[in-house]
């Protein structure tokens, strides 16, 4: 059996609706061609942002670094600038 180890990042708006489904998908595949998922979900998001100032945490790179795969939603939200998500978020985990 092939395994594989997934960040899972739903983000905000419809990233939480969809990226929910996708795992779904991704059990059901993973049944019929015989893979497991290990998934690793992560609160990151504009939510996140409100409740802590910051995207993700210190040291949020090095928590999902290691992982197969990085599943990551839709990120942003009228009540938080453009820069703010993009940066502390979908850029660091892009160029690292």
């Amino acid at each position: 059996m092939t395994k594989h180890n997934i960040a899972i990042i739903a983000g905000d708006g419809i990233g939480k609706e969809v990226v929910p489904e996708g795992m779904r998908v991704l059990e059901a595949a993973g049944r019929k061609f015989d893979i497991q998922f290990q998934f690793d979900e992560k609160p990151w998001s504009c939510d996140y942002y409100a409740a802590h100032g910051k995207m993700m945490p210190d040291g949020g790179l090095d928590e999902i670094r290691h992982h197969d795969a990085i599943y990551l939603g839709a990120v942003g939200f009228p009540t938080v600038p453009d820069h703010v998500s993009l940066w502390g978020l979908l850029i660091p985990i892009r160029r690292d």
